[in-house]
C-alpha cells in the first residue's frame, strides 16, 4: 500500500517486503499475500484432491444432482441458469446423467419446448457416493484445521462470496 507521498507501506497487505526464504519452490511473499491467490492455490489443492477420489465427470454430476435433490423437478435451463452453467454444458451433463439413469427428463406439460429434469433413486444413490468421496477429499483438504477454524473458514468465505453477488462464481 501507498502513503499519501506514495511510499510503500510495509505490512499493510500482509507483504512484508522481506527477502524470500531459499526455497526455490516458493512463489514470492507478495504473490502468498494476496488472497484471492490463496484462495485460487486452495481451490486446486481440493480439486485434485477430489479428483484423485471421483470420476472426471464427478464433480458437474454432483452440482447438478445435489440442485435436484434440492430444488427438486426443475426445468433443464433453470438448473443450468442455478449452476452458472451454459445450455451446451448443462445439455451434456444432463444427457450423461440420464444415459446412466440417474435423472429422468420429460418434456413439460405447459410447455413442451421445456425439458423438466427429476433425480431418480439411482441418481440419489449416486449421489451420496459422490458425497462421501467428496466428504474424504474436504477433510484432507482441512486437516491441519480444527473443526471451530474449517467453520469459521467457510463462513468468511460466504461472506466474502456474498459480498459479490452480481459475479460469476
Amino acid at each position: 500500500m501507498l502513503d499519501n507521498d506514495n511510499t510503500f507501506v510495509a505490512g499493510s497487505n500482509g507483504y512484508d517486503g522481506g527477502v524470500a526464504d531459499n526455497d526455490a519452490t516458493q512463489p514470492p511473499a507478495r504473490l502468498r499475500a494476496l488472497l484471492s491467490w490463496q484462495v485460487n492455490k486452495a481451490d486446486i489443492v481440493g480439486t485434485r484432491l477430489t479428483g484423485a477420489r471421483i470420476p472426471a465427470t464427478g464433480r458437474a454430476d454432483f452440482a447438478v444432482l445435489a440442485a435436484l435433490e434440492e430444488y427438486g423437478p426443475i426445468s433443464q435451463a433453470d438448473l443450468g441458469r442455478r449452476l452458472g452453467l451454459d445450455r451446451n454444458r448443462i445439455n451434456g451433463i444432463t444427457t450423461r446423467l440420464d444415459d446412466n439413469a440417474h435423472i429422468s427428463r420429460t418434456t413439460d406439460p405447459a410447455d413442451r419446448r421445456r425439458n423438466v429434469v427429476t433425480i431418480t433413486p439411482s441418481g440419489r444413490r449416486y449421489l451420496e457416493e459422490l458425497q462421501a468421496a467428496t466428504d474424504v477429499a474436504q477433510a484432507e483438504l482441512a486437516m491441519k484445521l480444527s473443526a471451530a477454524e474449517s467453520e469459521q473458514l467457510q463462513k468468511l468465505l460466504e461472506k466474502l462470496l456474498d459480498a459479490h453477488p452480481g459475479l460469476p462464481g
